[in-house]
């Protein structure tokens, strides 16, 4: 099976509401058309450290962060192939690697260190990354509905927009059906503008007419400031200092 293994691009992302959408897909028909995935559920489980290194870093907007996750598309994935994903952002830049592996593979090598797969470059920054932050662990599920675009003049300009996010913080496994609390309002959606050069003119000016601007967010970061921050200030077990809204 061919897929790709490794991003470098731009992700400029936008809320919006239900109408807009709808509006915005009306609209880029011209130009846009869904992929081979079309509405798809994507699943993902976050790893992270016993203190939430990761995105406790990442909400601070340094130049540099990364995240560990695991991602399964659709939620009865016949073929029970997942992806280990490794991506990074320095100075606004996405790069990201990933190794497709069986869902048993993916946990094994993720949980319990054991790793029996070609020696490539990508596992060994995985490999990097697992051995550098030592108690890496799951510590979030989270899902959401997608619907994808890619550009019908060839480039690799696309557009994704997700809703129903959800997140929970137990039954961490692809083997449970997605659910959690969302950390959305319902008539919210998250765009996201996907491309390794320029936004086509087309794009702009619809963006502009629509009155819709780019902000910073992160499902996983958005988890944190909601769900899990409080949990554990209401514990008492953390002297973390609360996340802001834009992550």
């Amino acid at each position: 099976m061919s897929f790709q293994t490794v991003f470098k691009r731009y992700e400029i992302k936008y809320l919006i509401t239900t109408e807009q959408r709808q509006k915005l897909v009306n609209e880029m028909s011209p130009y846009m058309q869904l992929d081979k995935y079309g509405h798809s559920t994507i699943s993902n489980i976050y790893y992270d450290t016993d203190t939430y290194l990761l995105i406790r870093r990442s909400i601070e907007k340094p130049v540099y962060k990364e995240k560990l996750r695991i991602r399964s598309y659709g939620l009865d994935n016949p073929s029970n192939m997942v992806f280990v994903e490794l991506k990074k952002k320095y100075n606004h830049t996405v790069y990201k690697r990933r190794i497709m592996l069986r869902k048993n593979e993916a946990t094994a090598w993720l949980n319990d260190k054991v790793y029996n797969l070609d020696n490539t470059q990508i596992s060994q920054e995985i490999n990097y990354f697992i051995d550098y932050y030592k108690t890496l662990h799951p510590t979030v599920f989270l899902s959401y509905e997608r619907e994808a675009f890619f550009s019908k003049n060839g480039s690799d300009f696309r557009i994704t927009f997700d809703e129903n996010i959800l997140c929970r913080e137990n039954n961490l496994s692809f083997e449970e059906k997605a659910s959690g609390i969302p950390i959305l309002p319902n008539n919210m959606i998250l765009m996201e503008i996907k491309c390794s050069g320029g936004i086509p003119l087309w794009m702009t000016n619809l963006l502009s007419k629509e009155k819709i601007y780019k902000t910073s967010f992160s499902k996983y970061g958005e988890a944190y400031r909601t769900i899990i921050f409080p949990r554990l200030h209401k514990n008492n077990n953390t002297t973390f200092k609360e996340a802001p809204y834009n992550v």
